[in-house]
């Protein structure tokens, strides 16, 4: 005897896993791209100090404040590079006989918390590392160790005069284990809710510590610590459109279009610390 046994779809989706973005914790979006593709800033010099000739100007100078300097006033140039787009369509018996789990909206959200987010927040990443102004050589990291290279990271920020506040510091889920194990780290997890929605897990030696996933940061990645003035990451455009039953499509056709970058800025690069692991550790 055969019998036929029913198979029942259910109207639930099995969603993949995706952490929400940190890139604004770590960066600053204090420049305006408005009606340009490029923006230049500029760098200035500043003038030394001297000792005042009280009693008359020294020989071959007319002024008592020493001799009068000319200051520079160079330029750096931003110009976005990242233009990215995507596009999918959903025929319309698709949505109806998947019982509406294959539509526009949700698909859409999908794209952006498993695509564009994780592919901004890798390119945005990978940027700080690469213009960081403190690199020391790569490094084992552990539980003995841990702490003592973060302090290190900080005092080389103090000592770059690099603001105290707002530092954050980035880890792994690796490395955070091992400053958990660390017997030296006591973490301050009284963080507000308005920090711990944005990502902030904990505070150290005055910085927020913001666990990334590792499929997001560059390969072999310890630890970095960055002030967000360091860093420029505009978006100047991010757009997405869902057209119904366009020209040749019977259903919903879904485009976006994103327009952003990453900047260190030359003169707040040393706002950056990243320490790498050795690759026998990594």
């Amino acid at each position: 005897m055969a019998i036929a046994l029913v198979t029942k779809f259910q109207p639930y989706v099995d969603e993949q896993f995706a952490t929400e973005s940190r890139k604004m914790l770590l960066t600053n979006q204090y420049y305006d791209w408005s009606g340009a593709h490029s923006i230049k800033l500029y760098k200035i010099t500043t003038a030394s100090m001297n000792d005042y000739g009280r009693s008359g100007p020294s020989t071959g100078n007319w002024s008592r404040y020493g001799i009068v300097q000319g200051l520079d006033a160079t330029t750096e140039e931003l110009t976005l590079k990242k233009d990215r787009s995507f596009t999918f369509a959903i025929d319309q018996l698709d949505e109806d006989e998947t019982e509406h789990n294959l539509k526009a909206a949700t698909a859409l959200s999908r794209q952006m918390r498993e695509v564009i987010i994780p592919e901004v927040d890798t390119y945005t990443y990978g940027v700080m590392v690469a213009g960081a102004g403190y690199k020391p050589a790569a490094i084992a990291l552990t539980a003995e160790n841990i702490y003592s290279e973060i302090l290190k990271a900080n005092n080389a920020l103090d000592n770059a005069e690099v603001p105290e506040t707002e530092r954050q510091i980035v880890v792994t889920p690796d490395v955070y284990a091992l400053m958990k194990k660390c017997k030296d780290i006591v973490l301050e997890t009284d963080i507000g809710n308005d920090l711990r929605l944005k990502g902030v897990i904990s505070n150290l030696d005055g910085c927020n510590v913001i666990k990334v996933p590792a499929s997001r940061l560059p390969k072999n990645f310890g630890f970095m610590i960055a002030h967000p003035c360091a860093c420029a990451a505009p978006t100047k455009l991010e757009t997405y459109n869902v057209h119904t039953n366009p020209p040749g499509i019977s259903g919903q056709l879904v485009e976006g279009r994103i327009v952003y970058d990453a900047f260190v800025l030359e003169n707040k690069a040393k706002a950056i610390y990243y320490q790498a692991l050795a690759t026998s550790a990594a």
